[in-house]
């Protein structure tokens, strides 16, 4: 097998297979190994401007972060965007290449598969080791023609495969004992070992298990990951609704989480932030009062503000805006502000027009070339607190209200709009809470004054740290440079001690 790659595979999705994946880099670039992250095939609504000006998943840009590279198109050449339950945009190394329902969408795999060797290709040659991330499962049999995803790659390119499972759901045994048996033999005899994620306890209370399952699929456990609690990286595509307890908040944001909401980890900060108590609000759940509200973006944006009025939203937002709050509009979420929304092509549906909410003095309409760039500037507000972030949305926004921006942009170009009472803004920039300045400036316009400074960025870098020491505490090197001899940095990690 390639012993200048080693693949992640789930029992599940949200197994842990991009975490472990992230963790992977780090360990290897401390050690002075160029690693790269890979993910043939990716589907998620949360993504990323690359420095080549494409588009791939979060997750491989919090990767190539852990990597201490740039995202490139080439770390997820394949990423599907989801329109509705059967279509999805589909985009070629950072490109809109076509809009397909499921069943077009197996017929151009062949095609898919030519991006992602070609990207594979160039990886291998200009890094000492790749990181694949698998997508789902492997074991989804109504999958397994044309698979491009997981086990249908590592085929296609001879990787080597771990499997990693999530206890803390339940069934793990199950889930990589299954999963194993689903595979076929060239497949099962590529798998060298099992990784467990997310456990907490004793662990001497696992290990009669774990000699079961060494002794029942003659396939090592090469390692039992801790459950980190607090662990604060990119979501790939799931909304985190955890709420903490946070005692000294002073100011209640929430946000919709409408059916195709995109990039909600643009409102990672506020749920961070210790004086913020954030909240997301799902389908059926009432909106409570609150300073702020966000909306963030979304990859269908005319059926999302239909969904917005079905919950009954219009209405609060018209008590909330009454009553002295703020909103703040993002990409989507700002078209939906606005005076109309235009969608003559029916990029993101049905061609036709729908009624925005009215905050806005603009009108959006979807155009087929999507803006993709990453941007910096300063905020239109007292201070021009700077800022930075990427753009990514297929609407051009046109009226009177640009004449009152949000951000100005490098080369002073101004962006966004604002109302003329000062309440609502709207604005393309993802990453708009990112810049600590940027951050404060916004929850002081809000209305928490002498707001505490949080570095996003700084928190980000931290928990890969931590998230990095854990797995090289927990993993068994040993036994993985015994299936991977060939591996790049393993045996000097084998050599080192380890507590058990």
């Amino acid at each position: 097998m390639n012993q200048q790659s080693l693949m992640v595979q789930g029992c599940t999705s949200d197994a842990g297979k991009s975490t472990l994946v992230a963790a992977l880099c780090r360990i290897l670039k401390r050690r002075g190994i160029r690693v790269a992250p890979f993910k043939p095939q990716n589907m998620a609504l949360n993504s990323a401007v690359t420095e080549d000006g494409g588009e791939i998943g979060r997750a491989q840009a919090l990767q190539a972060l852990a990597a201490g590279l740039a995202p490139h198109t080439d770390f997820n050449p394949v990423l599907l965007k989801p329109t509705t339950d059967r279509k999805a945009q589909v985009i070629i190394q950072g490109q809109v290449a076509a809009d397909l329902n499921a069943r077009d969408y197996q017929a151009y795999k062949p095609r898919a598969m030519e991006a992602v060797l070609d990207s594979w290709g160039r990886l291998t040659q200009a890094y000492e080791m790749v990181l694949v991330e698998g997508a789902g499962s492997p074991a989804e049999i109504n999958l397994r023609a044309r698979d491009i995803a997981n086990m249908g790659f590592a085929e296609a390119v001879d990787c080597p495969v771990i499997l990693v499972a999530d206890i803390d759901r339940g069934g793990v045994f199950a889930h990589l004992v299954g999963t194993l048996e689903l595979l076929s033999p060239s497949e099962q005899d590529r798998v060298v070992g099992f990784v467990i994620n997310r456990f907490r306890g004793d662990i001497s209370l696992l290990t009669s298990g774990l000699e079961w399952l060494e002794q029942r699929t003659g396939k090592p456990v090469l390692g039992v990951l801790p459950y980190l609690h607090g662990l604060f990286l990119d979501a790939e595509d799931a909304i985190a609704t955890d709420q903490a307890d946070k005692a000294g908040a002073r100011l209640k944001v929430i946000a919709p989480a409408y059916p195709r909401t995109s990039n909600h980890n643009d409102l990672d900060p506020l749920r961070l932030h210790p004086e913020v108590d954030f909240q997301w609000i799902g389908p059926n759940q009432a909106p409570p009062p609150a300073d702020l509200v966000v909306l963030p973006g979304s990859k269908a944006v005319r059926a999302d503000l239909d969904w917005l009025r079905q919950q009954g939203w219009e209405s609060y937002l018209q008590r909330h805006l009454r009553y002295g709050g703020k909103v703040i509009g993002l990409c989507g979420g700002y078209q939906m502000l606005g005076q109309q929304l235009h969608d003559p092509l029916g990029l993101e549906g049905r061609p036709g027009s729908t009624p925005g909410l009215g905050w806005l003095a603009v009108e959006t309409t979807l155009e087929a070339e999507k803006q993709l760039r990453n941007v910096s500037g300063h905020l239109a507000l007292p201070g021009a607190a700077p800022m930075t972030g990427y753009e990514i949305h297929l609407g051009v926004s046109r009226g009177e209200g640009l004449a009152r921006p949000v951000v100005h942009l490098a080369g002073e170009r101004p962006e966004g709009a604002c109302s003329a009472d000062g309440r609502v803004l709207g604005s393309y920039c993802h990453g708009l809470f990112d810049h600590p300045e940027a951050l404060a400036a916004l929850l002081g316009w809000a209305g928490l004054e002498g707001a505490a400074r949080v570095d996003f960025a700084a928190r980000r870098e931290a928990d890969l740290e931590r998230l990095a020491d854990a797995v090289q505490q927990a993993l068994d090197w040993p036994r993985l440079a015994a299936a991977l001899p060939g591996a790049p940095g393993w045996p000097a990690l084998a050599a080192e001690p380890r507590e058990v």
